[in-house]
């Protein structure tokens, strides 16, 4: 009966990934790709707010930085890497941050692939703080909940992702440590 219903909920949750992306696609076009719209016409800012002015135009901050097919269009990670950015942990001058190198493998998943979390990825970008112990317990198999309807509703890794993050729609970025396939007698 689980597998069955875990089946279900998963289609229910692919269904809503594929109707979110046809949205995007509907609403932003087919050619948006590495278009961004200008502040005055995204439909966040103001745009009879004077101080818009100030602000840099995306096309103008985000155009000479590495490309991804996804999100707003920019692989950060690489952007970082090669010290085209240089993000701050929080906004307090001066924090040192601890980046830890090591990754954490979250098993249960169901029939998806495991989720490889990288700690080194994530803590080069932010101080430990803003993740341990809410939402997250540093004590391993200490945080209960986290699913991806959970996700999906902006807690957990939904937090950041699909807001300031690459977005949820991209499965294969966190699943990605597939499963050891049982071997065939005689193999």
């Amino acid at each position: 009966m689980f597998k069955s219903f875990h089946r279900a909920a998963w289609r229910r949750i692919a269904g809503r990934l594929v109707f979110a992306a046809s949205v995007a696609t509907a609403t932003l076009g087919a050619g948006w790709v590495g278009k961004w719209q200008p502040l005055e016409k995204d439909g966040m800012h103001d745009p009879s707010n004077p101080g818009l002015q100030q602000l840099q135009q995306p096309v103008d901050a985000l155009s000479n930085l590495p490309r991804s097919a996804v999100g707003n269009q920019v692989d950060w990670v690489t952007a970082m890497e090669h010290k085209l950015i240089d993000p701050r942990a929080n906004l307090m001058p001066g924090t040192r941050i601890n980046i830890l190198d090591g990754d954490v493998i979250m098993p249960r998943t169901g029939e998806m692939p495991m989720v490889r979390f990288s700690h080194r990825v994530h803590t080069e970008w932010l101080d430990c703080d803003n993740c341990h112990e809410q939402p997250f317990d540093t004590k391993a198999g200490g945080t209960k909940g986290v699913n991806m309807w959970a996700i999906l509703s902006g807690e957990y890794c939904g937090l950041c992702h699909g807001g300031v993050a690459f977005p949820l729609t991209e499965c294969n970025r966190c699943h990605s440590v597939l499963r050891e396939q049982p071997r065939a007698a005689g193999r």
